[in-house]
């Protein structure tokens, strides 16, 4: 097994020619300062939000195979349209991977880092992708015992996002809330958090299958918008619920507006008297993904007391301050297995996460087909 003194790191770099062009380089592991530790990757997940550094909007038809197979190099067209929304990346190699796990192999000289020597931890930091990082301590989590790389490496991104949506809904005094892509892991990981907290949840799927999933796990409201009826499904259940928060991961099309619509004839079903306005209940659609790229439709049939705005996981944590963020990753910690575990059905190797036939799969973000990376994968 190697030193560690060096390791394999998954490049994204999108160049002036419009060529994006993913690759391995071999990159040196920095020494710990005496506040951290070199920790041996061995599960990292392909989020959405990874995709978006990764492989953004690349056409992925155009993409053709290089390299060797020990050093696979990946080449796609990036359309006009998306290069200018890219300008401030062009030619620069970008490392890629918002959160994973791993065995300490180094640390520095303190007795915290030292503390940590041989044990699992869970990190945060980006350059994921890669065999080995040097990470500061107030960024890694030990992991309890008996967990896993594996089971740690999706600790942060999913978990305090979820976390996070019920979180927000409180504190803008919301009692209930919607969720789309539904089935997703982040998805089930919210249905645990609102069964055993008690909120009400109404869940957004686009299949029978999906829904099943989430009837197995416990979920009472779950409505499919390829339904004929979805519209009078979910007003239905947002009379039940008196959700008036939204958590939308499609972004694009109709369905923030669907959602509006339904809550506005929620709301007018217990109104007392008529007002050209439209009701007095304030209504939140909240973006925060982009499984469809298309551009967000308003068809404004939601009265005027409503809102629609993006959602981040950094910009909240950021605003709760350290003793909220504190208390909400001790719960991820202690509920690791149970609430927040995570389902994968591929674990690939960095040269394995570069194969088109791969890509082609992670690439599409459907629900049930989540990727692990084990950067050290034999």
């Amino acid at each position: 097994m190697s030193d560690g003194k060096s390791g394999l790191q998954l490049r994204s770099l999108l160049k002036k020619s419009g060529e994006l062009e993913l690759s391995l380089l071999d990159v040196p592991t920095p020494e710990p300062a005496d506040d951290e530790v070199v920790v041996r990757v061995e599960a990292t997940p392909i989020n959405p939000s990874d995709l978006g550094l990764l492989i953004g909007s690349a056409e992925m038809s155009t993409a053709k195979e290089s390299g060797t197979k020990d050093a696979p190099v990946i080449t796609a067209k990036m359309p006009e349209s998306a290069m200018r929304m890219m300008a401030a990346r062009l030619d620069q190699s970008l490392p890629v991977g918002n959160e994973g796990a791993g065995v300490v192999i180094r640390t520095g000289s303190s007795d915290a880092a030292k503390a940590l020597m041989g044990k699992n931890v869970s990190m945060i930091g980006g350059a994921m992708y890669s065999q080995y990082r040097t990470m500061k301590l107030r960024d890694v989590m030990e992991l309890p015992a008996g967990t896993t790389p594996a089971d740690g490496a999706s600790w942060f991104v999913n978990p305090l996002t979820a976390l996070g949506m019920t979180e927000t809904m409180q504190r803008e005094n919301h009692k209930a809330l919607v969720h789309t892509a539904a089935a997703s892991n982040l998805g089930q990981m919210l249905n645990k958090i609102c069964i055993k907290d008690g909120i009400g949840l109404v869940n957004i799927v686009r299949s029978k299958e999906q829904a099943d999933i989430l009837h197995k796990i416990g979920a009472k409201y779950v409505v499919d918008s390829t339904s004929p009826t979805f519209m009078d499904d979910l007003t239905s259940a947002l009379v039940e619920t008196g959700a008036t928060i939204a958590f939308d991961a499609i972004g694009g099309g109709k369905l923030a507006s669907q959602i509006l619509t339904c809550m506005e004839m929620a709301a007018n079903k217990t109104a007392k008297e008529y007002s050209r306005y439209g009701s007095n209940v304030y209504k939140q659609v909240y973006i925060y993904g982009s499984l469809d790229n298309r551009p967000t439709e308003l068809s404004r049939a939601f009265g005027l007391t409503w809102g629609v705005g993006g959602w981040l996981l950094t910009p909240f944590l950021q605003k709760i301050g350290p003793a909220e963020i504190g208390r909400l990753r001790q719960r991820v910690a202690s509920e690791l297995k149970t609430t927040f575990a995570s389902h994968y059905t591929q674990t690939v190797s960095l040269q394995e996460t570069l194969q088109l036939s791969n890509i082609a799969i992670y690439n599409k973000r459907s629900t049930g087909e989540k990727f692990l990376i084990n950067p050290n994968k034999g």
